[in-house]
């Protein structure tokens, strides 16, 4: 390839041509100079080795930049444009057009990959010159040059410090302050360092802090036409924490959660005309603000959450717990002198007292960890009812029942030869009271029933089946994973044998759950896993088992999850459970009112005691396809048999969509979801 010159084509290898060399500008230094000029500039780059030496005299240059820069002013290119003197070629031959070979000339691969033409720098010495220092006191042209550099020198030209061994907490930084002084030769001779965005604990080099001084005098909001405080606060309709209050602690004076005023009305979404309320009115926004998730959003839309028998969300006193305690007390408890230890057991134990708060149990023994529900079933069946379950007993059930309460007991059966009965129901989802009388006999050893129905929510007289139970001389294991979170629970007042629910149905995290036992029962029932924490002493003859509760929780457990078990316990006892359920009550009603008349749909379960759960199927559209549409628009429920096919199919059905509501959702989110179901309608119209 050739190149075209002023003088022709020269081929590689010919002698270059004489080219006339044209005046220098008045006032500027010969092409000698500037060459050294240019040499002693790249020389001194910060970072350079010949930085660390004494100024040079060559060109009237230092060999390093000073901190401080003063601003000097620049001169124009007085070379005209197209002249020799202002070609693109670049440093290095003189000739417009021919630059450099890349690693022949030693140093040369050092200099800019365009660099600048020898014969211009003499038109452009004055932007040789600094203006200013950047902000790591290189100056402001050598940070703009840099970058050209081959990566070898840019890194230094930019000034990146060197990177250290470590970097010492300040505890240990100045403890080492005298020593770090007696040494600063050494430090000052560690290498450049490759890469900016290490040795730093902001991973990233930063100047030190500077902190900015306000006027302590004349700035108030009102200077800029804000209210005070003052005036803020008094438009809040909820007062949260007062100054000075523990983060997930009210002030015992304070109302958390409702409004202040008597501005209620008989529905949730607070239309029609006010009334005096017998207690707070419940204000669903300031609820909705402890939740994160449901800031989130789904095909573009807010995330709407009719999911809750399935799963709660989580509030952010939950999420902060869990977060605390990975972050100060994760340890194994129970076993070991140390401190981390010490505040993992406190809030292991703490956790277990919350919960016998919660559900009113006699004693914290009385409580159980395990993962969730279906574990505390299985627990039971493969304990006591293996102890007391044999050939020819019974156990009863119901037909509303969850799969968990369901198979363990069919196993049970299989194992024993026992026989498994079942509490029938009628057209409305609700259990035959009668039906279950006629059950009972002596040979009946256990009734296991659900408070609440997950598939239909249909709530079942527990109180009433415990007592006919007791009557008998059975056993009775009421299931409340459904119910917890949307009532009051008193295991006494309902004399259960036997309670179990899951934390993850409550607003706590998930693999934790609760098992309520009489501890008389307790005691006589053999561990269900054998290891670790479940052990008073072992030897190669004979275990001695520990007592309840800790005889029943084999190996290292849930801990942490436990504890946030105790936080979301906490935070529905902080709003009140009775307060949870008024208002879920009315937004039920409300939705049932909405979806029943839209045409093709059918609702399934329509007890008069229900609690939060809508299921219906639309003519016309698989259940799955109901659910998709949902989910289109953001809105989440659940689609399928929900673990309770057995119900569904008295009603002839194998899925139904299940909508399903906690306190935190709104009518807005309900006439949402209808709006979906009227589009489907019409469709299929």
């Amino acid at each position: 390839m050739t190149t075209l010159t002023p003088t022709g084509n020269v081929r590689p290898g010919d002698a270059m041509p004489d080219i006339p060399t044209a005046p220098t500008p008045a006032g500027l230094p010969d092409a000698d100079t500037l060459a050294r000029l240019a040499n002693a500039f790249f020389s001194t780059l910060p970072g350079n080795v010949a930085s660390q030496e004494s100024p040079s005299a060559v060109g009237g240059l230092p060999s390093a930049w000073p901190a401080a820069v003063p601003v000097v002013s620049t001169v124009t290119n007085p070379a005209p444009a197209g002249s020799p003197l202002a070609g693109p070629g670049g440093a290095g031959t003189g000739v417009p057009g021919a630059s450099l070979p890349a690693g022949r000339v030693p140093g040369g691969n050092l200099l800019p990959s365009a660099p600048t033409h020898v014969l211009t720098l003499g038109n452009r010495a004055p932007a040789l010159a600094p203006h200013a220092a950047a902000q790591t006191g290189v100056p402001d042209n050598v940070a703009t040059i840099a970058p050209a550099l081959e990566p070898r020198t840019g890194g230094a030209a930019l000034g990146v410090p060197p990177v250290q061994a470590h970097a010492p907490s300040p505890a240990v930084a100045t403890r080492e302050a005298g020593a770090a002084a007696s040494s600063s030769s050494a430090s000052s001779s560690a290498g450049p360092a490759p890469y900016y965005f290490i040795g730093a604990p902001e991973h990233g080099w930063q100047r030190p802090a500077q902190d900015i001084v306000v006027p302590s005098a004349g700035v108030v909001p009102q200077s800029f036409g804000l209210p005070h405080e003052d005036d803020l606060r008094s438009l809040l309709s909820i007062h949260r924490f007062a100054p000075g209050v523990e983060p997930h602690r009210h002030a015992p004076d304070s109302v958390p959660y409702f409004l202040d005023s008597e501005r209620a009305a008989r529905d949730p979404r607070g239309a029609g005309p006010a009334v005096p309320a017998a207690h707070p009115p419940f204000d669903v926004n300031a609820i909705r603000r402890d939740f994160p998730i449901l800031q989130e959003r789904v095909n573009g839309k807010q995330l709407v959450w009719f999911d809750n028998a399935a799963t709660t969300q989580k509030p952010r006193a939950v999420i902060d717990r869990l977060a605390y305690f990975y972050a100060h007390e994760n340890s194994n408890i129970h076993r070991a002198a140390h401190a981390l230890a010490g505040r993992a057991t406190d809030a292991y134990e703490n956790a277990r007292a919350i919960a016998q708060r919660f559900i009113g149990a006699a004693s914290a023994d009385e409580i159980v960890f395990v993962r969730g529900t279906t574990e505390a079933i299985n627990l039971i069946a493969k304990t006591w009812g293996a102890c007391n379950v044999g050939e020819g007993d019974e156990i009863v059930v119901s037909h509303l029942e969850h799969h968990a309460n369901i198979v363990p007991w069919q196993q049970l059966a299989a194992q024993t030869g026992a026989k498994l009965r079942v509490i029938p129901v009628d057209d409305s989802g609700q259990v035959l009271l009668d039906e279950y009388r006629k059950l009972l006999s002596s040979r009946t050893k256990i009734v296991s029933v659900t408070q609440v129905s997950n598939a239909l929510g249909t709530v079942v007289p527990v109180q009433e089946i415990v007592e006919l139970a007791h009557r008998a001389g059975a056993k009775a294991l009421v299931d409340g994973a459904q119910s917890v979170s949307h009532m009051r629970v008193d295991v006494q007042a309902i004399d259960a044998d036997f309670f179990v629910f899951s934390g993850h149905k409550i607003f706590g995290p998930t693999g934790i759950g609760v098992v309520y036992g009489k501890r008389a029962i307790l005691e006589d029932m053999p561990p269900w896993q054998g290891g670790g924490n479940m052990i008073a002493d072992v030897t190669f003859e004979r275990t001695v088992f520990q007592p309840p509760p800790n005889r029943f929780e084999a190996g290292t457990g849930n801990i942490a999850d436990a504890v946030g078990l105790g936080a979301a316990l906490e935070y529905v006892e902080r709003i009140g459970i009775e307060n949870i359920g008024r208002y879920e009550h009315d937004l039920l009603e409300y939705a049932t009112s909405r979806l029943a008349p839209v045409p093709g749909v059918r609702l399934v379960g329509t007890a008069r005691h229900k609690a939060s759960v809508l299921s219906f199927v639309l003519k016309g559209y698989e259940t799955e396809e109901v659910g998709r549409a949902l989910n289109e628009e953001g809105i989440a429920v659940r689609s399928g048999h929900h673990c309770a096919q057995p119900i569904l199919r008295r009603f002839g059905l194998e899925a139904t969509v299940r909508p399903s509501l906690a306190f935190y959702n709104t009518c807005d989110e309900v006439d949402a979801m209808v709006s979906v179901i009227r589009h489907l309608s019409a469709r299929s119209a």
